[in-house]
This record gives C-alpha cells, structure tokens and sequence, in this order.
C-alpha cells in the first residue's frame, strides 16, 4: 500500500525502529522548539507591544491582546506534533524535504515579530510593510510546508491548517496597521 493511500493514526508506529523514549524526547523537542522561538519573540517584542502597538490605529476584528498568547500556545503545539508525525515516516518515505520547509517556516515565523513591533520604532511605516510581505512569504512558506506533508502524513499536514488560517488572519491585522500607521 502506498503511503497516499494509507489510513493513518497519530498513534500509529509507522514500522518505526525507534524506542517509545527516542519518539516522545523527539516530540518534546518538535513542540518545545516553535513554543521557544514563540516564547522568545514575546520577550523581544513586549516592550513594544506596550509601547507604539497599544497606541496603534488597529482593525475593528483585531482580538484583545490576550488572545495572541493562548492562540500562538496552541498553535506551536499543533505544529510540533504535525512536524513529528513526519518525522516518525522517515524511514518509509523521505521526510527531509517536507521538514527542511518546516524549519524554513519557522525561522520565518521568528523574524516577524521582531520586525513587525522592533522595527516600527526604528523604520517607522517601512517595518510594517516589511513585515508584510514577510508575513506573505511565511503563508506561502506554511501552504508549501502542508503540501509537503501531505502525502507523508494526512494528520501532520491537517495540524498546520489552524496555522496556516491564523497567519492569514494576521496578515489582515498586519496589513491594516501598516495602510493607517
């Protein structure tokens, strides 16, 4: 059977060779990984998020600055399975170049916050748009990342469309406070 036309589960072994413990240190880095770099771009971020964002000209759908933690929380732990799920069909098929993308995305993903709230006290305007087409690159980068995925893991690729519609979601955000800032 190919592996297009198998029906998977998460808790699925693959025909994996590696131990129970290999698998679970493997998806604690996979998810401590993006939940750092999310961590780590907050604490870059925050005194600017206080600063110039809380007085910004914002869109009328921006949530309460609350939601950005839970949501970016949940997000970093969806992708972090999804990447491992790959991860565990690397001895069937070749999972290199599906998480080389995910790796891509993510150095992506960690640019845009320092850009985006760093840069406008420094750039002004310019580190917005900035911002923005980095923030179209990263969409274009997780919708490369899903398709990728796909035909190595169903659930993996299906774990990144939260992602995927949120960094959408964002661009309109991005987009917005950079035409009225």
């Amino acid at each position: 059977m190919t592996p297009q036309a198998r029906t998977e589960t998460w808790l699925e072994p693959h025909g994996s060779p590696d131990s129970t413990v290999k698998q679970l240190i493997v998806l604690i880095l996979f998810v401590g990984i993006p939940q750092a770099v999310g961590f780590l771009g907050s604490m870059l971020t925050a005194e600017e998020t206080d600063g110039w964002y809380a007085a910004a000209d914002k869109a009328a759908w921006t949530p309460p600055d609350a939601v950005f933690g839970p949501v970016w929380t949940v997000l970093y732990l969806l992708m972090g399975v999804g990447a491992w799920l790959v991860w565990r069909r690397r001895h069937s098929v070749n999972a290199t170049p599906a998480l080389a993308l995910f790796v891509g995305q993510l150095v992506l993903n960690s640019i845009w916050s320092p850009l985006f709230f760093g840069g406008y006290p420094v750039f002004g305007t310019a580190a917005l748009w900035a911002a923005m087409v980095l923030i179209v690159v990263l969409i274009a980068a997780i919708a490369l990342t899903i398709w990728r995925f796909w035909p190595i893991s169903r659930i993996g690729a299906y774990l990144l469309l939260p992602y995927l519609a949120w960094t959408l979601y964002a661009s309109t955000l991005n987009f917005y406070i950079a035409l009225m800032n």
